[in-house]
């Protein structure tokens, strides 16, 4: 085999290769890896620009690249843990390459990185909010009374109330969000959910994410509420949510979904109501099987 066959080969295989970049989204975090010799740029901005050449150089020559959100906190908690040296671009290479298995990351798909970056934030956000609820379901342990774990009971709970919610729901595109306040933030996450040929089909993981979510704001007795809006073709937008009480939801009146949507949540000045927009009683849910824990 020629030299010229030789690299025309490990330039196929090269394409075959998935990589990894660690991403420094904003100014302070790049301010705090700066203390490290080993990197060397001095500017946030143009840091970003030369990221942004890579990704498209790889993207042209056909390789996938996934970008991960790099936490310099996180970094340096991985280097004590291990034993790395953290001013080290090797050391900075395998913590990347653990982000992509266990970190929040999205692909390139050759959009603007102005573009990528809000939605990588956004996941970092939202796998953050997953893990601490479910933090939360695992710190309640068992039942004094009866020893049924509560995390596993409030988990059964909110998945019940999740399937009876998008059983009784009207026709079309449901985007359902749901809050928990309480120390030390308020936990949010969202649920898309679409009939299709009369088939709901949504995404798993983001449904794991919202029950979470939702079990522990019932678990824990949280304020909190749910909110779902339903879109169809030539109809209104329906908008109708509930209160979160212990183990259960307390339906709000058309008249508390209203002023919900209509104030506005910092000042308290009055918003004028959407146009074709239908704010309503949510639909009874019935009684089904009690998955409630009693006690």
């Amino acid at each position: 085999m020629t030299h010229t066959d030789q690299r025309t080969l490990r330039r196929v295989l090269r394409r075959e290769i998935a990589g990894t970049i660690g991403l420094l989204t904003d100014e302070h975090d790049f301010r705090t890896m700066r203390r490290y010799r080993s990197f060397t740029f001095d500017d946030h901005t143009t840091y970003l620009k030369h990221v942004e050449a890579i990704l498209r150089t790889r993207a042209l020559q056909g390789s996938h690249t996934t970008v991960a959100l790099f936490d310099p906190e996180e970094y340096a908690d991985y280097c004590a843990k291990t034993g790395l040296e953290p001013d080290s671009q090797a050391s900075r290479t395998r913590f990347t390459a653990e982000l992509a298995t266990t970190g929040p990351t999205v692909p390139y798909e050759g959009q603007p990185l102005a573009d990528l970056l809000p939605g990588l934030v956004e996941e970092a956000i939202r796998q953050a909010t997953w893990e601490y609820a479910t933090t939360i379901l695992t710190r309640l342990g068992p039942c004094t009374s009866c020893g049924e774990d509560l995390g596993r009971a409030a988990f059964a709970r909110a998945a019940h109330l999740l399937a009876r919610i998008l059983d009784t729901a009207p026709p079309g595109h449901r985007h359902l969000v749901c809050s928990v306040s309480g120390p030390p933030e308020a936990l949010v996450a969202v649920l898309h959910a679409d009939d299709i040929a009369d088939r709901l089909e949504l995404d798993e993981t983001e449904a794991l994410e919202f029950t979470t979510v939702l079990a522990a704001g019932l678990a824990t007795d949280s304020p909190g509420g749910l909110v779902m809006r339903t879109t169809a073709p030539d109809t209104p937008d329906r908008i109708y949510g509930w209160r979160l009480r212990a183990y259960d939801l307390e339906p709000l009146t058309a008249g508390e979904v209203f002023d919900a949507y209509c104030t506005d949540a910092e000042s308290g000045d009055l918003i004028a109501p959407e146009s074709d927009v239908d704010y309503c009683t949510p639909p009874d849910l019935g009684d089904g099987p009690d998955t409630a824990h009693h006690h």
